[in-house]
């Protein structure tokens, strides 16, 4: 089986949402489906439909996230090379174009959130900055058109 590469952060994240579905809302639907059966034919009862369509996305969900922790390889940036970038490092790029400087951490597809400064490694940009050295040049095709991107600094 292939190992997935994911922050502790991450896979604590993942951790916590299995938890709570299997605590929290399984129970919480399983009372929904007694609830909706008790109300008499089952046929033709929307409430039971929605709380079986409810049951059948929480077990999904639980099989998905079991699957991801089994794959899951935790990786401690702090042992990590600084003189490179590398999954779980964050660093400081430079638009050459427009001098804006932005801040991201190279994580694993499950972690990524652009608002909260987590790029995919598997994303266009991601791919681009793995193995950069600070001094760098980075340049990718976006939608708008080529970037290109000097590596500032690795933190």
């Amino acid at each position: 089986m292939e190992r997935v590469p994911i922050t502790k952060e991450g896979y604590q994240a993942l951790k916590k949402e299995l938890d709570y579905l299997k605590r929290v809302e399984r129970p919480k639907n399983i009372k929904s489906i007694e609830e909706a059966r008790a109300h008499g034919d089952i046929t033709e009862n929307a409430e039971f439909e929605a709380a079986k369509d409810r049951q059948a996305f929480i077990e999904g969900r639980l099989n998905e996230l079991t699957y991801k922790l089994s794959r899951a390889d935790i990786i401690d940036p702090q042992k990590l090379p600084k003189d490179r970038a590398v999954f779980a490092c964050s660093v400081i790029l430079e638009n050459t174009d427009t001098g804006e400087n932005v801040e991201y951490q190279l994580v694993g597809t499950d972690e990524a959130n652009i608002e909260e400064g987590r790029i995919s490694v598997s994303s266009p940009l991601g791919k681009a900055v793995i193995g950069k050295k600070p001094g760098d040049e980075i340049s990718l095709e976006a939608p708008g058109g080529k970037r290109y991107y000097e590596l500032v600094e690795i933190l």
